[in-house]
């Protein structure tokens, strides 16, 4: 079975819905015309039936019309749109008297219905309305008058009423399907533009937008996000482009180097020293290469948050002291004054493992860029109901200007003027989406030749 289109949808779902209103508004219009027949007609029976109560003279065992000439000659004896039809009945059930324009005809008397209530029979297959009325004489039922009135003219009208709804209902719902579908077919141009432009889209075009409607409704907010969402996927793909480009690069230095140095050894024989010389200088850079392939490895792990957190109470005093031993052979050679100031211990919650890459790289960083005999200083303090850990050196620092390139991958602020500090630009880049990731906020502030200060805020661990 072929599924209906959008269109004929939205236009299906609309008719359905109109349909059930047509049909109770169609319903309550009969209702209400058979309603008003038959509320007028009741009245003009019980017109009737107080009129007539008024003309007969009741004796003690029977009851006579007081003028019966009279009676007979009136509007009975006539042809009327809605003819009235009287009759009286003895106890027994006997006509006593009817109206002339019942001719041959008798209205028929039920012992079984009940008294002064109005309901629906037939006089020579017509349909008329009758009540039945006692006579009483000292509260003794000594006979009924019967009033009639013909439903054939309501009903004639009642049933057109009818034809007319039951003919026009399938015409106006089929009307209304067509005006629906063409008002649907010009509502959801927009989304004909989103599947053109989402055609025109692919990997080396993300250029294209979808035009936004005038119209400020959900259509233009459909329109708007999906812009929004290649506007995203475009920067995505040219940072990963650019990260390829720059991993690339990073890479081919060091391989380029040892190719270049394996190629020296082996134009001509050498000493001991010599190889041993370049046999270490290679290692060096198998090292660095190791190093910037591990990073690589790192950043990619986490770009979409694939890896699993676990979230623990860290006690931060102890892991900061970890991450400075390890360091502690770097910072005795370039004879560094680290301060670590932890008036109290901290306790905070965060991921172990990913911490400590944080303040590895940050550490490594601050003890990289400063000088011989130069200070790094580690605070620790409660501010604003979290857990600032500050580290501060007195390092080159960085200008001004490149201050929000810092965590762009591969990015160095003056390596040129500084050849001699090795990096690959990738450990703020690290520490930055390993920030996000753990939700922890970093403020970083530097300048030239004043050192650079780096605090993440983090939150307290709720210790039992």
């Amino acid at each position: 079975m072929q599924q209906l289109s959008f269109k004929n949808r939205i236009a299906s779902n609309y008719i359905i819905t109109t349909a059930l209103l047509i049909f109770v508004v169609f319903c309550v219009i009969y209702s209400v015309v058979r309603l008003t027949f038959y509320n007028d007609i009741d009245g003009d029976i019980a017109l009737e039936v107080t009129t007539h109560l008024n003309e007969i003279k009741i004796n003690k065992n029977d009851f006579h019309l007081v003028h019966e000439d009279e009676w007979k000659e009136r509007e009975h004896n006539t042809v009327d749109v809605n003819p009235v039809f009287i009759a009286f009945f003895d106890k027994e059930g006997t006509v006593l008297e009817k109206s002339p324009n019942l001719k041959n005809e008798v209205l028929h008397f039920d012992p079984s219905a009940a008294d002064n209530e109005l309901y629906d029979t037939k006089l020579l297959k017509n349909k008329i309305r009758q009540i039945q009325v006692p006579i009483f004489s000292n509260n003794v039922s000594i006979g009924h008058i019967i009033i009639a009135m013909s439903l054939e003219g309501p009903t004639l009208v009642l049933n057109r009423l009818a034809q007319v709804l039951i003919i026009t209902y399938p015409l106006i719902l089929v009307l209304l399907f067509f005006i629906a579908r063409f008002i649907a077919g010009r509502s959801i141009k927009p989304i004909s533009a989103i599947i053109n432009t989402s055609n025109n889209i692919t990997r080396d075009n993300l250029t294209a937008r979808i035009p936004l409607p005038q119209n400020k409704d959900e259509l233009y907010t459909l329109s708007k996000t999906i812009n929004n969402l290649l506007d995203r996927i475009e920067n995505a793909i040219d940072r990963e482009k650019q990260f390829t480009s720059d991993a690339s690069h990073e890479l081919r230095t060091p391989l380029t180097v040892l190719k270049g140095t394996l190629e020296v050894l082996v134009r001509k024989p050498r000493n001991t020293e010599e190889y041993l010389d370049k046999i270490t200088f290679c290692i060096t850079e198998i090292d660095r290469l190791n190093q910037l392939v591990d990073q690589l490895l790192l950043l990619a792990r986490f770009e979409n948050q694939k890896k699993s957190l676990s979230i623990e109470n860290l006690y931060l005093n102890g892991t900061l002291l970890d991450v400075i031993s390890r360091f502690s052979s770097t910072i005795e050679n370039k004879n560094i004054q680290l301060r670590a100031n932890f008036n109290e211990d901290y306790y905070v919650q965060t991921d172990n493992y990913l911490f400590s890459i944080i303040i590895s790289n940050l550490l490594s960083n601050a003890i990289k860029y400063s000088a011989q005999d130069g200070v790094i200083v580690i605070n620790i303090q409660r501010k604003n109901n979290k857990i600032e850990c500050s580290i501060v050196d007195s390092g080159i620092g960085i200008a001004a200007e490149d201050l929000e390139k810092v965590f762009n991958p591969f990015f160095r602020s003056d390596a040129n003027e500084h050849p001699q500090i090795k990096g690959t630009g990738l450990g703020l880049s690290i520490v930055k989406k390993l920030c996000l990731l753990l939700a922890i906020e970093i403020q970083f502030t530097s300048k030239v030749n004043n050192g650079t200060s780096v605090i993440l805020s983090l939150d307290e661990a709720k210790l039992k």
